[in-house]
This record gives structure tokens, sequence and C-alpha cells, in this order.
């Protein structure tokens, strides 16, 4: 395999890490990621922030804040 380059390895990072990139393009892109500390450091944080916004969305609202917030939208669209 040859290094694909860090232009293509950022470009296609996105896709690297949701595993949509083509066999090919997915084994490049790694052995480029191994081979340069810059883009293996912009892989790792776009990695984390994936993960960190994937838990963010998990969570819910406590169900009393929730209700405060419906009966406000209630309220708001009653007088509207």
């Amino acid at each position: 395999m040859s290094d694909c380059g860090c232009e293509k390895a950022r470009r296609d990072l996105e896709e690297y890490l949701r595993n949509e990139v083509c066999r090919t393009g997915h084994l490049e892109i790694r052995e480029h990621l191994e081979n340069c500390e810059a883009c293996k450091d912009e892989a790792l944080v776009a990695k984390t922030l994936t993960e960190v916004v994937a838990r963010a969305c998990k969570e819910t609202a406590p169900e009393e804040l929730r209700d405060q917030v419906l009966a406000r939208l209630r309220a708001a669209q009653a007088t509207h």
C-alpha cells in the first residue's frame, strides 16, 4: 500500500472514522495516520468529538425541566 498523503487523509477523515470509505481507501488512510503525527492527532480529536456528541445525544433532560419547557411552548403557541 502507498501513503495517501495528508490532503486525502484529512479530506476523507470523517468517512474513514465512520467506515464509509472503500477498503483500499481505508488501508491508505490508516497507513498515513500511522506515520503522520499531525494527521493522527487530528483523527484523535475528530474521533473524540464524535464520541462526545454521540453520548450527549443519548442524554435526556430531567423530567421536571422537560415538563416546564413543554408547558412554556404550549403557552406560547396558545397566545399566537
